[in-house]
């Protein structure tokens, strides 16, 4: 780009900056926000949880199926305004019940008119809490600069002495000089102004109205909508700086209220986290988060007319200041001395904080985060009553899907791993953490039938429940149904106990520590879920840093870390078998669910008692029994063949009701039986498959030297299968192929 190119280039940037400027409004006069105001006066009066339950609703939700329900999830804690993709990775993952909690506790305090609470989110260490928070701050950046979103702080201004000849405090300007009142002064040149007074405390414009001329506009304005002024509008006081200023201008002009009112500069402003305004983090630091200065021993303020020389102002300062209009997060409150937030007793009742000289409104959310041990020894504390009922508690337990989880690893850490990412290396611990999390379900917090197969359920099935509401296969297909009808129960059961399912196991940031070491293990190229079992393994060998490895093995597997590492090595590598069968091209896979839909078809006609057509003959005929029978083979099913036939066909109802207008897939409906089939026709071709594994780890390792051009040619194909279908490397493929071979096909190929 040329030198006079790029200065073009610059004075359009000026010239948009500058025209954008003048159209969100950003410096109005006092009378030109009463305009603004009164044409949208519900938006324009908002405090700080009315603005933030709007920004959840103007962001949107969508319902969103779990195994254990459905749930709410709000759109904004998916970060969708963000253009950075590496910023929207810090999205938060799961935790919709947080969500709606959150949501529910800002609509409380809109109908209360203001927070009168801490909402306090607890859980154990690395369970989002922070996220939570960081979302929401993120939300009001950007909401704030929507004109949806648009708030408004004032200043006042005094120009300088050659704009204004003689007035009293000015040095005796009188009524009916050269400027009118109706000029203000809000868009005067920097040149023509002699001082700004800023003002910290970000109060509502109308406040500075005396309270019975303020409520006669805010009556006028919202006689127009169905809703009524905010009481906090109409009983509320500007600040004690704001006020001492008003009041000195006020007797200096003899109670001309247009004339103080030229003074007044609007401004529009704009949260930001950087520059911790409406949205501040806070932790456990022993400091005051508010105080306050005199403001008049500032030499900046010597151009102040006489008329407030003379009056002591304070400015306040701190974190609560900051973040007036928005969100203060209390990190890890509980770790300071109660005696460091005793205040927050008061404040929250009483909505002001207490400074030496003057009470501060406060207009902000506050939230708070604590992990479950320091919440445990808060409960013992004589104090802990008085807090509880300024406290809005609110659970944020680790993940329970391990789909969730792994989401976490996926956005989060594999972006910043430079090295290849086998497939299932994220999957393997997410799954490993989420099982560090199950409690074992007790027969007697459940109903008589569902009761009986709670007791039995093991944690490596709990885990399938929560992540696909699958039933484990022993089970026969009614009780498969109880069971799942009673998800819900069993995720909820623990719920309102103080060791609740979630509060303790394996942390995403401990899992995080596991998948970085793996991505240099010495033995691998690239992350190889071989790998995270190793370091899963060294993980475990901690006992004396993790309480999750102290808590004693219980029937069922509950809490048994060798044997959920044994288990996931065999989940792996029977997936890894499945691949490979796939990719191999021996059986083609539309054979699976042609075989199956067939027999769904014949099955349908058989429980009704009717013939169908026979798509050759023309004729109608009776159900294929043998073709029934032959599927009901392979799926070895422990129900007879009359109570398996009427399940299928429940099942296919049950899902038509669960999903109205939705086209039956029996590879959705039915998995379970679908991967039974498959299993019982791939014995029958499992060693060629060993076979094909072999000659693809030799074609990998030495270019296939030794292989007739046959082998060569369908290990290059089942290579190339692997890749497109899965997303395998070279070297994820030898690793596979290689711990099948030791693993699985040892005896085949000897």
């Amino acid at each position: 780009m040329s030198k006079g190119s790029v200065l073009e280039e610059l004075e359009r940037i000026s010239a948009d900056m500058e025209a954008g400027f003048k159209q969100a409004r950003r410096i109005l006069s006092f009378g030109e926000f009463v305009e603004l105001f009164a044409s949208d006066p519900v938006r324009h009066s908002r405090g700080a949880a009315r603005y933030m339950r709007d920004m959840f609703d103007h962001y949107g939700s969508r319902q969103i199926d779990k195994p254990w329900g459905q749930q709410t999830r709000y759109t904004l804690f998916d970060l969708p305004f963000l253009e950075d993709t590496e910023e929207q990775r810090e999205a938060l993952v799961g935790q919709e019940a947080v969500q709606l909690e959150v949501y529910r506790s800002l609509s409380n305090f809109v109908r209360e008119e203001r927070p009168n609470r801490v909402v306090m989110l607890h859980g154990p260490n690395g369970s989002a809490k922070s996220t939570v928070a960081a979302c929401l701050m993120r939300a009001l950046e950007h909401y704030s600069t929507l004109d949806e979103g648009a708030l408004y702080r004032f200043h006042w201004v005094f120009p300088s002495q050659a704009r204004i000849k003689g007035s009293i405090g000015f040095s005796g300007r009188k009524r009916g000089s050269d400027q009118g009142p109706q000029d203000s002064y809000a868009h005067l040149a920097d040149d023509e102004v002699d001082a700004r007074l800023y003002l910290e405390v970000r109060d509502h414009p109308l406040l500075l109205l005396p309270e019975n001329y303020r409520r006669r506009i805010l009556e006028h304005c919202f006689a127009k909508t169905d809703q009524r002024p905010p009481r906090w509008l109409l009983s509320g006081s500007a600040s004690h700086k704001a006020r001492l200023v008003f009041e000195a201008l006020l007797a200096s002009y003899d109670g001309d209220l247009a004339e103080v009112l030229r003074h007044v500069q609007i401004e529009r402003y704009f949260i930001s986290r950087r520059y911790r305004v409406g949205a501040v983090t806070l932790g456990p630091q022993l400091s005051v988060d508010a105080g306050e200065r005199q403001q008049t021993a500032d030499r900046s303020l010597a151009a102040l007319p006489p008329s407030l020389q003379s009056i002591p102002l304070f400015q306040a300062f701190g974190e609560l200041i900051d973040a007036a209009g928005g969100l203060l997060e209390f990190s890890d409150l509980l770790k300071r001395p109660i005696d460091a937030f005793k205040y927050l007793q008061i404040t929250a009742e009483t909505g002001e904080v207490a400074l030496n000289s003057q009470n501060v409104v406060l207009n902000c959310v506050l939230m708070a985060s604590g992990n479950e041990l320091h919440l445990r020894a808060f409960r013992e504390h004589p104090e802990f009553e008085s807090f509880r009922g300024r406290f809005e508690l609110v659970k944020a337990p680790y993940l329970m899907n391990w789909h969730d989880e792994q989401s976490i690893y996926d956005d989060q850490i594999v972006p910043r791993i430079k090295c290849h990412v086998a497939p299932h290396a994220t999957q393997v611990a997410a799954m490993f953490a989420v099982l560090t999390r199950l409690r074992k379900p007790e027969r007697d917090s459940f109903n008589d039938q569902l009761a009986n197969l709670v007791g039995d359920l093991k944690a490596t099935e709990k885990l399938d429940l929560y992540a696909d509401a699958a039933a484990p296969e022993r089970l026969s297909g009614e009780s498969a149904k109880v069971l799942k009808a009673g998800i819900a129960s069993i995720y909820a059961e623990t719920e309102n106990e103080i060791d609740y399912e979630g509060c303790f196991g394996a942390s995403p940031r401990e899992m995080r520590t596991v998948l970085l070491d793996a991505a240099q293990s010495p033995h691998y190229s690239c992350l190889s879920p071989f790998a995270v079992l190793d370091e899963l393994d060294e993980l475990c060998k901690r006992t004396s840093e993790f309480g999750w490895l102290q808590v004693e093995r219980e029937s069922g597997g509950y809490h048994d870390h060798q044997q959920f590492r044994a288990y996931l090595r065999d989940r792996l590598l029977d997936t890894l078998e499945d691949e490979v069968r796939i990719a191999s091209g021996l059986v083609d896979q539309q054979r699976y669910n042609d075989l199956f839909d067939r027999y769904v078809t014949h099955v349908s006609f058989w429980t009704k008692g009717e013939k169908l057509r026979n798509p050759l003959t023309g004729n109608y005929e009776d159900p294929d029994e043998r073709l029934m029978e032959e599927v009901e083979a392979l799926l070895d099913s422990k129900d007879t063949k009359e109570a398996q036939r009427h399940s299928l066909i429940n099942r296919i109802a049950a899902f038509a009701i669960d999903h109205p207008g939705e086209a039956i897939d029996n590879s959705v409906v039915f998995p379970a039986e679908l991967k039974r089939i498959q299993d019982a026709v791939f014995t029958e071709r499992r060693v060629a498959v060993a076979k094909l594994a072999r000659d693809m780890l030799v074609y990998l390792k030495d270019g296939g030297s030794g292989l007739d051009s046959g082998r060569s040619e369908a290990a290059t194909q089942a290579i190339a299968r692997m890749k497109d279908l899965y997303g395998y490397e070279d070297s994820s493929i030898t690793d596979a192929c290689a711990a099948l071979a030791r693993a699985r096909y040892a005896e085949l190929l000897a």
